[in-house]
């Protein structure tokens, strides 16, 4: 059978010729001046369907004003238009393009650099999943894209990602007993008094915090502080329930000062949220009862201490001076301003200098020590704390904690009915005053405390 000859039954052969097809393209072919226009020309029906299954195209001849093959086909509801300078390539594509789409391929769609850009997207985002994990499609690609780049105003989106990497830090994986060591050994130097001043922090607060840390890290090892969940810091709380609701803000507290330690290390992303954890939630606690010994206690304690332990003792009780500020003093100190002790800003908890009033009975139970230099008390605090405890039980008097310090703000409070001017004396503040010492003693009360002077005229 000739070329492009119909048979229809048993009848022969026959050719015949049919008017041109004048179709307009709705889509621009890239193609078109590719390869030149087949020469001569061959009797073909026109325009001959191309048909598999439910998909077909359509083949359309050439005409005095446009010298190619034309195809035509629709995918996803839009129409396509080829063309080919022969009837067989044009027949070759029409069958190949109608089995793709009735195998439910829309890849015809694609004009050929359309197809080589897909690929090589592809092969873009199987790089991202090689080098990330992160496995995404094309189409959420393109379309995360395209929503980003709508909100730029213009500007590149790899402009922008550059900007904000600039700002951001990345997180780096840190083990968690590793980081509290860092974070010990980091506060260490602040402990260290340097050229006379008072050290930056108190290396006995210090310790416990590195204690209670140190517990922290015990809790949960091999872990680091970017895997720590909400969880993790109510299991640790959990282990506390039975101390005093102080106690457990005090593990709160140190723990937060902690994670924000770590974030400004990039051991942890600011936005944790780490603190909303339940077990974090600082506990409402009642105010500690003020415990103060009587007159006739603290006459008891001055009278039976030793020379070195009585002027701390008195210093607290008739000066109002804390533990801490005691422990820190010189006698010069003590006798360089007359008729006060002088607490420098490097020996005090508030690091502001005030003057103390010397009141008669303490300028008596000190008078015997006016000749001695150097510190007031030359031993470590530990040893105060033994030499004191020692005595109370001697005594029988019951410890009483901060009772010297607090004995002397509630009765000098009640001696002048002033929280300004006690807290001018004590070094805290008037809120303070009123809030924990008021209504603790009379008047009577009062003159008997300050009246606890030697027995015997040094």
């Amino acid at each position: 059978m000739p070329f492009g000859g119909i048979c229809h039954g048993s009848n022969p052969c026959r050719t015949a010729t049919f008017p041109q097809q004048n179709e307009v393209p709705s889509e621009s072919d890239t193609n078109l001046a590719q390869n030149p226009a087949e020469s001569g020309s061959r009797k073909v029906k026109f325009p001959q369907t191309i048909r598999h299954r439910k998909a077909e195209a359509t083949i359309y001849g050439k005409s005095p004003s446009y010298p190619r093959y034309r195809l035509a086909y629709r995918v996803a509801g839009r129409r396509h238009l080829r063309t080919f300078a022969t009837y067989g390539e044009a027949k070759e594509a029409a069958e190949r393009i109608v089995r793709e789409l009735a195998n439910g391929s829309q890849a015809t769609a694609l004009s050929s650099g359309q197809a080589s850009d897909a690929l090589a997207a592809f092969e873009r985002l199987q790089s991202l999943f090689v080098s990330t994990g992160r496995r995404v499609s094309l189409l959420a690609a393109v379309s995360e894209f395209s929503e980003a780049t709508s909100k730029l105003n213009g500007r590149a989106l790899g402009e922008v990602v550059e900007g904000y990497l600039s700002t951001v830090a990345t997180v780096r994986r840190k083990d968690l007993t590793e980081a509290v060591e860092d974070f010990i050994a980091n506060r260490e130097p602040k402990t260290k008094a340097q050229d006379g001043k008072q050290a930056q922090l108190s290396a006995g607060y210090a310790y416990q915090v590195g204690l209670w840390l140190r517990d922290f890290a015990k809790t949960f090892p091999a872990t680091a502080i970017a895997d720590l969940t909400k969880e993790h810091l109510n299991i640790f709380m959990a282990k506390y329930a039975k101390h005093s609701t102080k106690s457990r803000n005090h593990y709160r507290q140190t723990v937060k000062m902690f994670l924000r330690w770590a974030v400004k290390r990039d051991y942890l992303t600011p936005s944790h949220r780490l603190l909303e954890a339940d077990g974090m939630a600082t506990e409402l606690a009642d105010a500690p009862e003020t415990e103060i010994y009587s007159p006739t206690e603290l006459r008891a304690l001055l009278e039976s201490a030793d020379a070195e332990l009585r002027p701390v003792l008195a210093l607290q009780a008739l000066g109002g001076e804390r533990l801490q500020e005691c422990l820190r003093l010189t006698w010069q100190d003590v006798w360089r301003v007359p008729k006060h002790v002088e607490i420098s800003s490097a020996k005090s908890k508030t690091r502001s200098r005030r003057l103390c009033e010397m009141g008669e009975a303490l300028r008596q139970w000190l008078e015997p020590y006016r000749e001695c230099s150097g510190p007031v008390f030359p031993k470590h605090r530990d040893t105060f704390q033994e030499s004191l405890s020692s005595l109370l039980e001697s005594l029988e008097i019951p410890a009483k904690r901060k009772g010297l310090r607090h004995g002397f703000c509630t009765h000098h409070f009640a001696a002048f009915g002033n929280e300004n001017l006690t807290a001018a004396q004590a070094g805290n503040s008037p809120t303070i005053i009123h809030q924990s010492y008021k209504g603790f003693c009379t008047k009577s009360e009062e003159e008997k405390w300050f009246a606890v002077a030697p027995s015997k005229p040094a």
